[in-house]
């Protein structure tokens, strides 16, 4: 907790004191795991291609078979450095965090291990992936419910109606595995374009952000009518690293990619973003706010169900940016264009806030 040593210092110049508060961190941590990315990047990616790629002495860039993989372990190492700078540790939410990221990390780098060591796509097991993620979506909601300190509200809100509220209760921690095993498996379902997937992250993130910093205000959470979140105001500081991540991960991996995320980056980036929210109250606009991935999701279920009902493809292929690629419309077209709805998206989202 580097910033609470800066503030100590506030006894020999009050200067110190902007460190206390949560805009001036967030700034921080965005500009920590920025730079903290970008300039070890280059270093690791070098260490990833060697992993990767041992008997590969050419790498052209437009050549994805020769781009390395695991890419999230660059986005880990600045997220965690910039969160145990810059975030208050003690805060229950900034702990579950930390723990669900480095937990979904180690299963997507077993998988992409795996993938390597025996130079197929066959990684883990379906079923032991999928049990990885809902454990911890299980933990999570079992210490969220049962957890006195932060009195957690396990209702459901409606975007748009106030008075539309669904009491969960006991029944939230299933709620919680759901939307962690969802949201983790639909970002790696999208990251199959050169920065697609952390472009689209980073628009959500952006946007949670700022959620979270209001529904951390009681003054601002009243005045929009929407729950108030004793402590959810440091979950900005871990947005705000996040997003100095995304940031960094986006220099090398937008089109041509000199390094792709992997599943050790998706399914993390994943069930952060579900996690987010689930603590900020957002639960049900994570369908608008993550539109994309929602849409990425739902193209291979309409295609998977209409081949096996009926024999035929609904989509060319899926998930759906293929679809368009296959139609002919250039990769980085695509990605801009998904990145364009993205924040149109976020945009909307925001704006329901308010309307209420």
């Amino acid at each position: 907790m580097l910033y609470r040593l800066l503030y100590h210092f506030t006894i020999y110049w009050f200067g110190f004191n902007v460190f206390r508060y949560v805009t001036v961190r967030t700034v921080l941590a965005t500009l920590t795991s920025l730079f903290i990315t970008i300039i070890f990047g280059t270093r690791i990616i070098h260490s990833l291609k060697n992993l990767c790629h041992p008997n590969m002495l050419d790498f052209r860039q437009d050549s994805k078979e020769k781009t390395p993989t695991m890419g999230g372990l660059i986005m880990l190492g600045s997220l965690l450095i910039s969160v145990l700078a810059w975030t208050e540790l003690s805060n229950t939410y900034i702990l579950l965090l930390i723990l669900l990221s480095v937990w979904l990390a180690l299963i997507g780098f077993w998988d992409d291990y795996k993938k390597l060591k025996t130079q197929s796509h066959k990684g883990l097991r379906p079923l032991a992936k999928l049990g990885g993620q809902a454990s911890i979506g299980l933990i999570t909601g079992v210490i969220l419910y049962f957890h006195s300190g932060i009195n957690f509200n396990t209702s459901v809100y409606m975007p748009f109606f106030k008075n539309i509220v669904f009491h969960l209760g006991i029944y939230y921690i299933l709620f919680t595995v759901f939307i962690i095993v969802a949201t983790s498996n639909a970002v790696n379902l999208t990251d199959g374009m050169d920065g697609l997937a952390i472009g689209s992250v980073l628009i959500v993130t952006l946007a949670y952000g700022i959620i979270s910093y209001i529904t951390g205000n009681a003054n601002f959470s009243s005045y929009l009518n929407i729950p108030f979140i004793k402590g959810a105001e440091e979950v900005t500081v871990f947005a705000g690293a996040l997003i100095g991540s995304s940031l960094g991960f986006l220099w090398f991996n937008c089109y041509p990619a000199a390094i792709f995320m992997g599943d050790t980056g998706a399914l993390m980036l994943g069930g952060i973003i579900g996690l987010l929210a689930i603590i900020i109250k957002q639960e049900l606009s994570l369908v608008l706010v993550g539109g994309i991935f929602f849409v990425e999701a739902l193209s291979v279920i309409i295609q998977v169900a209409s081949f096996k009902l009926t024999g035929r493809r609904v989509f060319l292929m899926t998930p759906i940016h293929h679809h368009f690629e296959i139609k002919g419309i250039p990769e980085s077209k695509v990605i801009v264009r998904f990145w364009i709805v993205g924040i149109i998206l976020a945009l909307f989202t925001l704006i329901t806030l308010k309307i209420r």
